[in-house]
């Protein structure tokens, strides 16, 4: 006799193993690793940072690092 993933022998005591999972292979598009997505997204954040950096030594006369010095 079976009751979800249980089995009850003769004498009536339960045995309760894990329940494998349903393996399934997703299908919606993946953004992770190397991707098109990924690339652009890091190329953008590049710039965001390389640009930040350069209006922060505009603004200030010190770049990142004599900033640093100073704290």
């Amino acid at each position: 006799m079976q009751y979800r993933g249980a089995i009850v022998d003769e004498a009536g005591k339960m045995n309760n193993f894990a329940i494998e999972p349903k393996v399934y292979v997703d299908e919606q598009g993946d953004r992770t690793g190397f991707t098109p997505y990924a690339e652009l997204t890091n190329g953008r954040l590049a710039m965001i940072g390389f640009v930040s950096l350069i209006a922060l030594e505009v603004f200030t006369g010190h770049g990142i690092f004599g900033l640093l010095q100073n704290l």
